[in-house]
């Protein structure tokens, strides 16, 4: 990096594409004026018109879908086909909004001794988005499209290695008719985003990324009283009693453990499983993971991937080599393959244990660790052994049983029975403990930025 510039580079090549220019403070703070101008239009835009703007952001997202997945795939370095899903899920979220909105927003009116009530909620204003390289559109938008519906205003600060996707949706706003201003991005230094957040027109933050980040950000929006989301990482887990259907279960554990190169805050990190299965579950477990190649992402037939980043891959690799030397088995991958960019194979650890780095921490790649189960209740008590609270599942054929662990067990904003979580617009999105605070997406995602109002007129 430049001091004037972010390099974007290729994952798959490692090679440098292009050289991206920061902005400095002063760009930032104008930029931010100018979503604050296009707010007090857009406040007062009514509803309808809100919605035909977000269906023309849908449109276009459509439209263009070849282009944006392939610079998807060029900067983070997922597979075409996984780019291409999720800029159609961009689009989903956009019309899911623009179609719902209204009814989250409407007004609550009552009486109460001699005077009418009335509940309403209205926007807060810009509002400051921190978002992380691995769904670099997706990320964005489960924000955006609830945000702007209700009738604020946002600026952007995306992952220095991803900013061209950024780039990218400032223009998708521009060209579907939104104000001049209402949607930004702020290619900035990260000592720059203190700023951003102390800025007087800036009045709520929205993060994802990590738990450090996380703490920080939480830090610099509590001195400014300015409202924050944050969805942080999660160390997974995804329990197998002893009644799953195995096949199932290692098919679903698999398909959200390499989904992304294992770059998903709400993977199958942990893979906490019944003794009496244990064997089982491992072999097909194997298999699965045996077949995956590591292929060029920009090929249909790609399902798996680089690393986003260099430094990335060597977090992930150090997590590995200490959980080995901690005593955790080594039964496929963990060796760095002699090519181009930022590859890593397909990894299974097993015997992994509390007190090793495969237990402890986010391990945010394409590796998947085993744990052994005694009974029930030892896996829950597993599962809830993390400071992390994102996402887990639950794989048994008795779904009452399942239901009931999901629900009052298993400590997280997400947990899914017998299939993998995932986020779905229609659906609360979010994370307990060290994994965040207030929800994205559903009807709790449109209301974290709004005012709630109480209008209280005497009769």
């Amino acid at each position: 990096m430049s001091t004037d510039s972010f390099q974007i580079i290729n994952p798959a090549t490692g090679q440098c594409v292009r050289m991206h220019p920061i902005i400095d403070a002063a760009t930032a703070a104008a930029k931010i004026d100018a979503a604050q101008a296009a707010w007090t239009t857009w406040r007062q835009t009514p509803m309808d018109h809100r919605s035909e703007v977000l269906h023309r952001v849908a449109a276009i997202l459509r439209d263009r879908i070849d282009s944006l997945a392939s610079r998807c795939t060029e900067e983070m370095g997922k597979p075409i086909t996984e780019s291409l899903a999720e800029i159609e899920k961009c689009g989903w979220v956009c019309e899911y909004y623009a179609a719902h909105a209204p009814a989250m927003l409407t007004d609550q009116r009552f009486t109460i001794d001699h005077a009418q009530v009335r509940i309403v909620r209205r926007p807060l204003g810009v509002i400051y988005a921190i978002m992380p390289w691995n769904f670099p559109f997706w990320q964005v938008f489960r924000a955006a499209a609830p945000a702007l519906m209700a009738g604020n205003a946002m600026v952007l600060k995306h992952a220095p290695s991803t900013l061209g996707c950024g780039a990218d949706i400032t223009t998708i706003f521009r060209d579907a008719g939104a104000p001049e201003g209402l949607f930004l991005d702020l290619p900035i230094d990260l000592p720059d985003s203190p700023g951003v957040i102390a800025n007087r027109h800036i009045r709520g933050v929205t993060l994802t990324g990590s738990d450090r980040a996380g703490r920080s950000v939480a830090a610099e929006a509590g001195a400014n009283l300015k409202k924050c989301v944050l969805e942080l990482g999660g160390s997974d887990p995804y329990v197998v009693l002893e009644d799953a259907d195995i096949e199932r279960a290692a098919e679903r554990c698999v398909a959200s453990r390499m989904l992304n190169c294992g770059q998903v805050c709400i993977a199958a990190k942990r893979l906490i499983v019944a003794q009496r299965v244990y064997d089982r579950f491992r072999d097909a477990v194997l298999g699965r993971l045996q077949a995956i190649e590591m292929r060029d992402p920009t090929q249909p037939d790609s399902r798996l991937g680089p690393m986003a980043r260099e430094d990335l891959r060597a977090q992930l690799h150090d997590q590995v080599a200490r959980s080995v030397a901690a005593g955790a088995s080594l039964q496929l991958g963990g060796v760095i393959p002699d090519r181009p960019g930022w590859w890593y194979p397909p990894t299974l650890l097993e015997e992994v244990e509390p007190g090793m780095p495969a237990f402890d921490e986010e391990l945010f790649g394409p590796v998947a660790c085993l744990t052994r189960a005694h009974s029930e209740s030892h896996a829950i008590e597993l599962a809830d052994a993390t400071e992390l609270g994102l996402a887990g599942a639950v794989f048994t054929t008795n779904r009452e049983r399942g239901e009931a662990l999901a629900a009052d067990q298993i400590d997280a904003g997400c947990v899914a029975v017998n299939d993998f979580v995932r986020s779905d617009p229609r659906i609360p999105f979010g994370g307990v403990k060290d994994s965040g605070f207030g929800r994205e997406l559903g009807t709790p995602g449109i209301h974290e930025f709004v005012n709630l109002k109480s209008v209280v007129v005497a009769t």
